[in-house]
């Protein structure tokens, strides 16, 4: 099915900006009590608090983040799509539900649970969102068997994943064998796929001053691209969409230094791939939720409009408050790359080509 987007209210027909927002998320305003159900801790629960307001604490007391209704309420959403002229929204969960720490069967338990919430939300407001899938990564079978379930019987565009799998006595990068056979399932399913930084490198060294959001965060997204470029996984699934969340964090302004390593030790880093960095940074996406109208430009530059999707990061702190805000100031651009940028590679990646 392709993705027509409702006009936002307040726009006159051919005068409201099409814009498709590839990096939003969404929780339930309610969520089970994991740690009852399944006789152990580390969940995340909603506080509700205050009107329109929750805090995100995991079971053992620690407070995670707080969050406001936009978080949960659809209407809150559209609300302020409407303001902002977005049309359309990739709905994805809040990382920290990834639960690939957990046992098996119960992340595919939460699994089901966050992507039924996530479907239910897109059938209540066609053309306004759309919804990739979490999936129990710790599991390959339970993930493709969720993966499938997601696509056929949920309508869900692809799935997010983290920048890496970690769990009790694993830690996968994303050209592990275990990850290609989801990406493989993927591939043939035609998921479209959102990696975004989760359990930050080096967390534990730098807790202060937001490190781990600031520094971490750019960091795991190079971790995810370059494992994926030198693990050859673009080369073995020439259809696979992927897109990467913060404009490939620290990928973009390392590239240089990336494709001098893959030349001067090809014995480390060409062992699984005969194409080059440079070679392969058009196979994939990125987000443009890089705060800088002079990275966004390296990265037109670099990448491309065509690899360019809008992000936001919506609804949270470290987000682009208003949407495609930093696209339009750049004089630069050419209206069919502003158009592409909002919305024309979003439609590509999330339905294909």
């Amino acid at each position: 099915m392709s993705i027509t987007p409702t006009l936002p209210t307040g726009f006159a027909a051919g005068v409201a900006p099409d814009m498709i927002d590839i990096h939003t998320h969404i929780l339930p305003e309610k969520l089970p009590k994991w740690k009852e159900r399944f006789g152990y801790g580390g969940f995340i629960e909603l506080d509700h608090h205050a009107h329109c307001r929750a805090r995100m604490i995991r079971d053992d007391g620690k407070f995670f983040r707080e969050v406001e209704s936009n978080c949960w309420d659809p209407k809150a959403r559209i609300a302020e799509c409407d303001r902002h002229g977005v049309s359309c929204q990739v709905l994805s969960t809040v990382p920290v539900m990834f639960s690939y720490w957990a046992k098996a069967q119960h992340a595919h338990d939460v699994s089901r649970f966050l992507n039924d919430h996530i479907a239910g939300v897109v059938r209540a407001n066609p053309g306004r969102f759309e919804g990739l899938a979490t999936l129990p990564m710790q599991d390959p079978d339970l993930a493709c068997r969720e993966l499938e379930r997601a696509v056929k019987d949920l309508g869900l565009k692809g799935i997010e994943i983290g920048s890496h799998i970690r769990g009790e006595g694993f830690d996968w990068n994303l050209d592990e064998p275990q990850v290609l056979e989801v990406l493989a399932e993927a591939e043939r399913l035609g998921a479209c796929v959102f990696v975004h930084p989760w359990d930050m490198m080096g967390e534990s060294s730098m807790p202060r001053y937001w490190l781990p959001w600031l520094v971490g965060m750019p960091a795991e997204i190079s971790r995810a691209i370059c494992s994926m470029m030198f693990g050859g996984v673009f080369e073995r699934f020439p259809r696979l969409r992927v897109a990467f969340a913060h404009g490939g964090g620290a990928f973009p302004s390392t590239l240089g230094r990336i494709q001098h390593g893959f030349e001067s030790r090809p014995d480390l880093c060409a062992v699984n791939t005969r194409k080059s960095p440079i070679e392969q940074r058009h196979s994939f996406y990125l987000d443009t939720l890089v705060h800088d109208p002079a990275v966004l430009s390296h990265l037109i530059e670099v990448f491309g409009a065509e690899r360019l999707a809008l992000g936001t990061d919506y609804p949270f702190p470290l987000g682009e408050a208003v949407p495609g805000e930093l696209v339009r100031s750049l004089s630069t651009l050419t209206s069919s790359q502003r158009e592409r940028i909002l919305s024309g590679t979003a439609r590509e990646w999330l339905e294909g080509a």
